[in-house]
């Protein structure tokens, strides 16, 4: 059995708090489980170069763990420098976000997406992602309010989801504890219309079949549902 006894298509407990952040265009903090992430969302009036004058905007995100998310202290990112997990895991943030947005419509404005872990017990990158939408929308709902845009943007919501086999079962939402044992891990991004926009799978123990991956996925797109259904909720969307 698990823990707290959950069943293998259980998700922890998932709250998103929209606003978190008073001084940020758009912040959430997202608890699922004992995994907490505080996601904000900056609006800065002008894009990278290389997309300067081009019309276009542009959505980017930075992901970081503070030293005491975890059991043991590690040093701060900004004294031992950027570690490839870490850019890994904020490239993957902003391209699942950038899906979300309708670039030409956004205008040469750039929405930074700050992901930071303040207690980690897995699945913290897909936390990210679903709260990191969760603080995107609401800044464009505030970029609208100040200065209506002539199509809105915001094409669709994006969640995330862990998944993995452990003990030769597909489970939902893994603990850290089962994330570090895990035969096979595996990051599902989807859309809110049930739309895949990236799959992070690696088999740690053993390959896995096509009816695995299929089982995770299964497992993946009913939870992607129920995520969604919330995000709506909370940003009071319209279907």
């Amino acid at each position: 059995m698990r823990n707290n006894n959950r069943k293998n298509d259980e998700m922890r407990p998932l709250t998103l708090e929209v606003g978190f952040n008073p001084y940020a265009e758009g912040s959430c903090l997202v608890k699922c489980g004992n995994t907490h992430v505080i996601c904000t969302a900056s609006v800065d009036e002008k894009v990278p170069p290389f997309l300067k004058g081009q019309g276009r905007g542009w959505v980017t995100a930075e992901y970081g763990m503070l030293p005491r998310s975890t059991a043991t202290r590690m040093d701060r990112e900004a004294v031992r420098g950027q570690s490839g997990r870490t850019q890994e895991i904020q490239r993957l943030i902003g391209r699942a976000l950038r899906m979300a947005v309708d670039m030409e419509a956004l205008g040469e404005q750039t929405i930074k997406i700050d992901c930071d872990v303040i207690q980690a017990d897995g699945g913290t990158r897909t936390a990210s992602v679903t709260g990191g939408f969760v603080a995107l929308a609401q800044a464009i709902s505030k970029m609208h309010a100040k200065k209506p845009f002539a199509k809105y943007p915001l094409k669709d919501t994006i969640c995330a989801i862990s998944c993995g086999i452990c003990d030769g079962e597909a489970r939902l939402d893994l603990e850290y504890e089962e994330d570090s044992t895990a035969e096979t891990d595996a990051n599902f991004v989807m859309t809110g219309a049930g739309k895949i926009v990236e799959i992070q799978g690696t088999a740690e123990g053993a390959p896995f079949s096509g009816d695995d991956f299929l089982s995770l996925l299964n497992l993946a797109q009913k939870a992607g549902k129920d995520i969604t259904d919330m995000q709506k909720k909370v940003l009071n969307l319209d279907d």
